[in-house]
């Protein structure tokens, strides 16, 4: 019997430590991420594990299965004999997906003036009050999360699940680059500025207005590709 427990508790005990372990993991993994999405490590940055542990306060285990991870999402590129380095972007595909972002936010916007319920109209008023907020105070993540918001809002208020899942894909796809595009001088006020003309354009119920409104807006993000992509070429691919 007192076998029996002690293979219990061992098992518990290692239970726990995969726990644990798995847990670490994970935080190194959203940390270096995050540091990825948000440009603190750009594109072609050498990955210095030894320091990456030095900062998080873990052994390279945790850091090299965070890495591993990030390389299946393209993420990282990881080159034998040489090392691992943050992948650079890709403009082609970049540019692919924002056509097929535009199209959908497009006829979305359009269907949106004619059936965004009130409590959704006032959730975009709401949002763009705290976008004016983070674009004050500069704060590019802040006014980044919002982005996302203001279109999510759009979108689950006429309940189009299937778009919103194919756009969701999208957004994981581009959410570097379109951190990256709100970094320019001047980008945060004229962002602002379009997703107030989106909103007024659903407010009013014009379709064709919201239709045309949102395509601006996402035509100045690809613009805004094509400016960074010229002024900053060590952050994409050839």
């Amino acid at each position: 019997m007192a076998k029996v427990i002690t293979q219990e508790k061992d098992s518990r005990a290692s239970a726990k430590a995969d726990r644990s372990r798995t847990s670490k993991a994970n935080r190194v993994y959203d940390d270096i991420k995050e540091a990825i999405l948000s440009g603190v490590l750009e594109p072609g940055a050498a990955i210095d594990k030894i320091a990456l542990c030095e900062r998080l306060g873990v052994s390279r285990f945790p850091v090299t299965t965070a890495i591993n991870r990030l390389a299946y999402e393209r993420l990282v590129l990881i080159e034998p004999q040489h090392g691992s380095f943050i992948a650079k972007i890709s403009a082609d595909d970049v540019r692919d997906l924002m056509i097929i972002r535009r199209a959908l936010e497009v006829e979305i916007a359009s269907e949106a003036a004619h059936r965004l319920p009130p409590e959704s109209m006032a959730a975009l008023e709401r949002n763009l009050r705290y976008q004016h907020a983070a674009e004050q105070a500069k704060d590019i993540a802040g006014f980044y999360a919002l982005d996302v918001e203001f279109h999510q809002i759009i979108i689950s208020g006429i309940a189009l699940a299937h778009a919103n899942e194919i756009l969701e894909g999208l957004r994981a796809h581009l959410e570097r680059v379109r951190r990256l595009l709100l970094t320019p001088p001047g980008r945060l006020p004229n962002t602002l500025k379009e997703h107030r003309a989106v909103a007024e354009a659903i407010k009013s119920g014009d379709s064709q207005a919201a239709r045309v409104t949102m395509r601006a807006h996402l035509e100045q993000t690809s613009a805004m590709l094509a400016t960074v992509s010229k002024q900053r070429p060590d952050l994409f691919q050839d």
